[in-house]
Order: C-alpha cells, then structure tokens, then sequence
C-alpha cells in the first residue's frame, strides 16, 4: 500500500490524517527525509492489526512539489471469527442425521450375514442370543426420538376426533429428518428382532430360514410370511416322507 500526498514547496509541517485523526510528524519534512508513523489497535474486514509501522518518505521536485510517500513494514495481524458463526460440525442437524441413520443400518448387516451365510455355526447362535444390539439401537432410538419430539407431535398423533393418526398428520410429522431418522431405526430395531424369532424359530424345528431371514431385513412382514409357509411346508412334506 502505498500513500502519496502533494504538498505547497514550503517546508511547513505537514498533516496525516490516519483513522480520521490528524497525525503531526516531528519536524518538517525535506527532501527525502525519512521519518515513522506507527499505529496500534486498528480494525478492518473482521481482522485486528495488533501493530503497525509506516516510513514516510519525503521528496521534492519543481514540477511536483512536496510529496509523501506512506510505505509500511511487515504488518502482524491477527484474524478473530465472530462468536456468533462458531458452529461445530457435529451438531448440525443434517450431519448428525447423516451419521445416525448410516450407523444404525451399518450396526445390524453383521447379524444377517451370520444368519443367512452360516446358520449353524456357534458364533451365530451366540450372537443371536445377546441381547446387545437391541439396546444399542434401542439407546439410539430413544436419543432422536428426543430430539425430534416437539409440542405438535402429540396432536399430530392423535388428529382426529376419535384419537387417532390420521395420514395427513403423519406426513407433516415424517416431513423432519430427525423423525424419518428415528423411525428408520425403529424399523431396525423391530426388523431385526423379528429375524431372530424367524430364525431360532427354523432351528428348533429343522426349517430352512435363510430366505425369511433375507426378506426380514427388508420387508419384515414378507419374511414372516415366508417363514410360515416353509415351516408349513416342510411339516407336509415330512408327513408325506413318513407315511410312504
């Protein structure tokens, strides 16, 4: 940056106004005679300049007069964000939203990979029967379900006259991520479990399960459905295996 200035030939004291203040130089100002201005505290941009140094050169010439060139030193400055725009990643809501609904999906593949690749194997059944994973997601659940939850929820629930959920309602309240994120978990939650009753269900009594299993992570009620008719299959067909 640099400042220049025109001046009468005189050598009379010359003026700088820095920050609409006017600064006097000590003595005049002759050819080339250098001098330094130095200002602390100035604001700028959102960028305080702790301190600043500035060399005024003087210079005449017959033509042009008295001149002042401004050429400041190196400038250490120091950038302060408004407190007001600190935002921390984590608790955007989108993000968070992001983050649940992958890990909760993530969370529940291993326990259908089991069920279906290798039903009989030990791991499987011992996995199966923790019930770690149910309070996991169930943990889960509760947590967006708090923090979807609002005053308009319940009169959204119970909308008509007779106390309940009508569809209009439902859609204006799955209108929000956090409450589609909370429901998908709960469909999770209920899903998996249901997988579990197909499966240790199929060991008890020798019915293949890997298809129920599979339509279970998906579409539950299929899976149910699936299960019900291979178990009653399997029973006619071993009656049949019986009787000839």
């Amino acid at each position: 940056m640099s400042l220049s200035c025109c001046f009468s030939h005189s050598p009379l004291p010359l003026k700088i106004k820095h920050l609409g203040k006017p600064i006097k130089p000590c003595g005049t100002v002759c050819k080339r005679q250098p001098f330094t201005v130095i200002s602390n505290g100035v604001e700028l941009c959102n960028k305080r300049i702790v301190k600043t140094r500035v060399n005024l050169v003087g210079d005449w010439s017959f033509i042009r007069g008295s001149r002042v060139v401004a050429k400041p030193n190196a400038t250490r400055s120091v950038h302060y964000p408004k407190s007001s725009r600190i935002q921390a990643s984590w608790f955007d809501g989108s993000q968070l939203v992001s983050s649940v609904f992958t890990l909760g999906t993530v969370a529940v593949l291993p326990f259908y990979t089991l069920m279906v690749l290798a039903p009989k194997s030990d791991l499987t059944k011992q996995c199966m029967e923790s019930n770690i994973p149910y309070v996991v997601l169930g943990i889960l659940y509760a947590y967006l379900l708090y923090l979807s939850w609002t005053p308009e929820t319940v009169k959204l629930i119970f909308a008509s006259k007779y106390l309940l959920p009508e569809l209009s309602s439902i859609g204006k309240m799955f209108s929000s991520e956090l409450t589609l994120a909370s429901a998908w978990i709960h469909l999770l939650v209920v899903d998996l479990f249901a997988a579990r009753q197909v499966f240790e269900d199929g060991q008890q009594n020798q019915v293949e399960t890997r298809h129920s299993v599979s339509f279970c992570l998906f579409f539950c009620p299929i899976g149910i459905l699936a299960h019900v008719i291979t178990k009653a299959m399997t029973k006619t067909s071993r009656k049949e295996g019986h009787g000839l």
